[in-house]
C-alpha cells in the first residue's frame, strides 16, 4: 500500500515509525513531515491544511490510504475531499469531526447518548457567561468552544479567574473565533486519563490508554500546553475499566453519531476523569493524542496499518490487537519560552548519544535542519524522548537518562513525568 500521513509533530513521527514496520506498506510519504520523519518516510513540502494540493498529490502518486495526524485538517474536511477524489482517508468526515471542533456539540452528543459528563452551559455572550459564574461560584472550567491547540481550557479556582478567562477568550480574542463562544462546566475531581479506540462507524476497538501531563511546569503548575509527557499503562486504569469505558462512553457516542447520519470512522480519543462516581467524559478528540500516541506506538505489537485498514473496511469486529508486555514513558523537550513565545533556531546536540541509550526512542516534532546540517528547534514542543522497560520505573529512568545526554541549554522538560504512578 502507498500511504500518506499528514502532519509534522511527534505524533506523526510515531505513526510513521510504526507504519514503516508493516509488511503491507509499499511506500510511505508524510506531508510536511520533519527531519526525524525523513528517516522513515519521504517528506513532501505540503502543509496539512493545504487540502487541494494534498488531494492532487495523492492522485498523482496513487496513494491508497491517507492518515491525518492533527485535528485541524479533519475539522476542515480533508476526509470529504479525499473521498470525492476516490481516495480512502482514515478519519471522520467534517460533520463527524465536530466532536472535536465544538465542545458544545460533544456535550450535546453525550447528553443524548446518556454518557456521564460534567454539567455544562454554553455562552456566546460574555456578560451572560460572567453572570452565570457569579451565580454558580467556583471552581469551574472555562473552555473555548472551538479548536485551540489543546490550550483553550482554564480550570478556574476562583470566580475572578473564571471571569478573566471568559474576558480573554470572548472579548480579547486570545483564541480568535474558537473562543467567541465558551462552555462553562462543573469542575470534576480525580485522575485524568486518555482512552483511544479505532472506530469504523459501528464498531470500536480499544487501542489503549495513557496518562497525559498538560501543565507546563513540575507539580502540574503553569499554563496548559499541548502535552508535556505521558505514560502507559496507567495503574489507576486497569484493562477491565478501559473496556467498560469503551462500552459505556465510546460505543454510545458511535451509536448516536450514526443515528444522526454522521457515522464516525477514525481514532476517537476520550478524555476521561476518574471521579468517585465513576469515569466521566471531559471531551472527545478525533485523532491520536500527542504525546500519548508515542507511548502507545511503542507498546503496540500488532501491525498498525493492518488495524487501520480493518477500520476502513468495516472489519473491526473481526480484528484484535496485541501489546508488548512493557511500560512506556514519554517526556517532551520544549523550547525555552513555550508555550507563550518559544525560542527558535537554537542548536540541539547529543541526539545520537541520547538515542543510543537502551530502551530509548526519540521522536521529532518542532525541528528543522540548519544550513550547517545541525538539528535546530523550530517550534514549541521540539522532541519527545521515550523510554520503554519492563516496569514504569525502568521506562522513566531510560527516558531521563537519554535527556541527560542532550546538549541543548535552551530546551527544558518537566522532571516529574510519571511521578504520581511511581
Amino acid at each position: 500500500m502507498n500511504v500518506l500521513v499528514l502532519g509534522s509533530g511527534g505524533r506523526e513521527h510515531a505513526l510513521c515509525w510504526a507504519l514503516a514496520a508493516s509488511p503491507l506498506l509499499t511506500k510511505l510519504w508524510c506531508a510536511p513531515g520533519n527531519p526525524g520523519i525523513a528517516q522513515v518516510a519521504t517528506c513532501v513540502p505540503i502543509g496539512a491544511l493545504q487540502i487541494p494540493q494534498l488531494v492532487a498529490f495523492a492522485q498523482e502518486n496513487e496513494i491508497d490510504l491517507v492518515i491525518p495526524g492533527p485535528e485541524a485538517p479533519l475539522v476542515e474536511g480533508i476526509t470529504d475531499a479525499m473521498e470525492v477524489a476516490g481516495i480512502t482517508c482514515f478519519g471522520p468526515t467534517k460533520a463527524a469531526a465536530r466532536l472535536e471542533g465544538s465542545k458544545s456539540f460533544t456535550k450535546e452528543i453525550a447528553d443524548a447518548a446518556g454518557i456521564p459528563t460534567a454539567l455544562w452551559e454554553r455562552f456566546d455572550n460574555s456578560a451572560a457567561a460572567c453572570d452565570f459564574i457569579e451565580r454558580r461560584g467556583a471552581p469551574v472550567v472555562v473552555k473555548a468552544d472551538g479548536l485551540a491547540a489543546g490550550k483553550g481550557v482554564v480550570v478556574a479556582q476562583t470566580e475572578a479567574e473564571a471571569i478573566d478567562a471568559v474576558t480573554a477568550m470572548m472579548d480579547e480574542g486570545v483564541f480568535g473565533e474558537s473562543g467567541r463562544a465558551v462552555v462553562i462546566e462543573e469542575c470534576l475531581v480525580g485522575p485524568e486519563v486518555s482512552l483511544f479506540a479505532l472506530c469504523d462507524g459501528e464498531d470500536a476497538l480499544l487501542i489503549g490508554s495513557a496518562q497525559d501531563h498538560k501543565r507546563v511546569g513540575d507539580g502540574d503548575t503553569g499554563p496548559n500546553t499541548g502535552g508535556m509527557g505521558a505514560y502507559s499503562p496507567v495503574p489507576d486504569f486497569p484493562p477491565a475499566l478501559e473496556q467498560a469505558c469503551v462500552d459505556q462512553i465510546v460505543r454510545p457516542a458511535l451509536a448516536e453519531m450514526a443515528r444522526r447520519g454522521t457515522p464516525f470512522r477514525g481514532v476517537l480519543f476520550a478524555g476521561l476523569m476518574l471521579t468517585e462516581q465513576g469515569a466521566k467524559l471531559i471531551e472527545f478528540n478525533v485523532r491520536f493524542g500527542d504525546p500519548e500516541c508515542q507511548v502507545l506506538m511503542l507498546r503496540l505489537k500488532s501491525d498498525l496499518l493492518a488495524a487501520i485498514q480493518a477500520a476502513c473496511d468495516h472489519e473491526l469486529k473481526n480484528f484484535d490487537l496485541r501489546w508488548h508486555d512493557q511500560a512506556a514513558l514519554a517526556v517532551v523537550m520544549a523550547a525555552r519560552g513555550y508555550p507563550e513565545a518559544p525560542e527558535r533556531g537554537t542548536v540541539i546536540g547529543g541526539l545520537d548519544a541520547a538515542a543510543a541509550q537502551p530502551g530509548v526512542q526519540i521522536f521529532h516534532a518542532g525541528t528543522a535542519v540548519g544550513a550547517d546540517g545541525s538539528i535546530q528547534a523550530a517550534g514549541g514542543r521540539v522532541l519527545t524522548v521515550c523510554g520503554s522497560g519492563a516496569t514504569l520505573r525502568e521506562a522513566h529512568d531510560a527516558a531521563y537518562a537519554a535527556i541527560g545526554k542532550l546538549v541543548w541549554p535552551e530546551g527544558f522538560c518537566r522532571r516529574d513525568i510519571g511521578k504520581r504512578a511511581l
